[in-house]
């Protein structure tokens, strides 16, 4: 049978290729490069089959490699990664990394997918990965600090993806507590974080991180507004330039926040919160809150100001925060 990889990096090039040449390049029948075809389109890629011309993406595609990853951070951000790994499919890359104990003298490693079968959000909900449409990263990073210490990373980790997105001209990124990415009020990325390790430290935490790039017909499925990248720059960076510079400033507010806690990005986060001053819904395990955002304080809580003015202050896990009388979470 064809390889659908195999096949994608000869479609990658986003020219038309033929059915004859595919299958000799492939070492295997048209029947063959057809199935292969199809098991592409059910990952996710758009792909056009014109008579006579034979097969090709609706676009070209960078796939994702880690040496040219490498080379888009700094020198001395990637020297302190072991390992950058580009997967074609896994499960989920933060599954992957949780499944493999960070030994004793590695501080950090990434890994990355072109396409995932069990991407998870918050909350457990699916996150939904076409193949080669998006980001779809994670870093392992070790820190010094205890479990308890480490409920604003989430916030920092926002803070660290704003940072990247700026970078290629998505200025309007805008930041939703506790750990979604948005953009003129539509989930642009989402983060999820996981933790291993001893209570009072030291604590292996895997960052993830699911950027949309492109659209795609699989977003159907999503349930509740999104948007994508390409809609907000005006010309989409490279796949592998963007995931370098995201590992670079994961890498950098992972030491930050090891060193000095949240402090340092709360001002940075309160900048870019989309819902600062407007009146939400924040649903918890315990019942539902209504006030008015008056931001974060230093360990990462959101503070809702109530009909009387009453400051409170809720933190994260299983939360949705919503506007009121407004939509999805």
């Amino acid at each position: 049978m064809a390889s659908p990889r195999v096949l994608l990096q000869i479609l990658a090039d986003g020219c038309f290729h033929a059915g004859p040449d595919l299958g000799a390049r492939l070492g295997c029948s048209r029947a063959a490069v057809w199935k292969a075809v199809h098991s592409l389109e059910r990952a996710g890629l758009e792909i056009f089959s014109v008579r006579g011309k034979g097969y090709r993406l609706s676009r070209p595609l960078e796939l994702l490699d880690a040496a040219a990853i490498r080379q888009a951070m700094q020198s001395g951000r990637r020297q302190r990664l072991s390992e950058v790994s580009v997967l074609f499919e896994t499960d989920s890359t933060n599954a992957r990394l949780m499944a493999q104990p960070l030994p004793a003298d590695i501080l950090g490693r990434a890994c990355l997918a072109e396409s995932q079968t069990a991407g998870r959000g918050r909350r457990g909900r699916e996150w939904i990965s076409p193949l080669g449409g998006n980001l779809y990263l994670s870093l392992q990073w070790r820190f010094q600090r205890s479990v308890a210490e480490m409920g604003g990373l989430s916030l920092a980790v926002g803070v660290a993806v704003s940072r990247a997105l700026a970078e290629c001209g998505a200025e309007a990124v805008r930041l939703k507590w506790p750990n979604d990415v948005l953009a003129e009020g539509r989930k642009l990325a989402g983060i999820l974080l996981q933790v291993s390790g001893e209570a009072e430290g030291p604590c292996d935490i895997v960052m993830g991180i699911g950027l949309n790039l492109h659209a795609s017909h699989l977003a159907a499925a999503i349930d509740q507004p999104w948007t994508a990248l390409e809609d907000l720059v005006p010309r989409l960076p490279g796949r592998n330039w963007l995931a370098g510079r995201l590992l670079d400033h994961l890498v950098d507010i992972a030491e930050q926040y090891d060193r000095d806690g949240l402090p340092p990005f709360v001002d940075e986060w309160q900048r870019r919160d989309a819902f600062a001053g407007q009146a939400v819904v924040l649903h918890t395990a315990q019942g539902q809150a209504a006030g008015v955002v008056q931001g974060i304080d230093a360990d990462g809580a959101l503070l809702l100001a109530d009909a009387v003015g009453a400051i409170r202050a809720f933190h994260g896990g299983e939360v949705s925060l919503r506007l009121q009388a407004a939509g999805n979470d």
